[in-house]
């Protein structure tokens, strides 16, 4: 998943980096590296902080990129960070950054909405956020939450579909010999 990410920085860089003549050329894969490490690093940011909505309300993709409070502090991280390490005014770092970061983002977000496309889902997206690598989200399948949340309203079969696979239950309705999970649990403890 941070390789596409990477790959995309770098896809998307062309004109505001690669064609940037306050970019001296043997500093350009340094400056996607930058923008790169911004948008992990901020995305990781808001996971540590138990910002989960947040970042499932931007990958949602209901939300302009442009509008997203978690995008703005990514870009202005990455903005500070181009003008510390490559000493260009806060002008020409806004320009670079405003042409990169919400395109790869939407992009992204794109990726994530499209059930066609199975390069990038939610689950890698989480695990990579939230441990720093493609991992396990431990049991929880973000991939439903997106889903759920893809018709704007979260209702009582959402929360089903969404829980079942953190509290172990199969989702299956035809499946009546269905005992595992929460469900399992307490229907054991009251005589189902």
């Amino acid at each position: 998943m941070l390789d596409q990410l990477l790959n995309l920085v770098k896809n998307n860089s062309q004109e505001a980096i690669v064609n940037n003549p306050a970019i001296p050329e043997q500093q350009n894969e340094a400056a996607q590296t930058t923008i790169f490490t911004s948008i992990v690093q901020g995305l990781q940011g808001e996971a540590a902080k138990g910002n989960i909505n947040g970042l499932m309300e931007l990958f949602s993709g209901r939300q302009a990129v442009q509008q997203s409070p978690i995008v703005s502090g990514i870009s202005q991280n990455a903005i500070g960070s181009l003008m510390d390490k490559f000493g260009i005014s806060g002008s020409v770092a806004q320009n670079i950054v405003g042409a990169i970061v919400p395109m790869v983002l939407s992009t992204i977000i794109g990726k994530l909405n499209n059930p066609n496309d199975t390069s990038v889902d939610a689950n890698s997206m989480m695990g990579s956020l939230l441990a720093g690598t493609d991992a396990n989200t431990g049991g929880f399948n973000f991939n439903q939450v997106g889903a759920a949340l893809a018709d704007g309203k979260l209702d009582m079969n959402d929360l089903k579909n969404i829980g079942g696979s953190l509290f172990g239950s199969s989702n299956d309705k035809n499946d009546k010999n269905n005992e595992g999970g929460l469900g399992g649990m307490l229907g054991g403890l009251f005589g189902k």
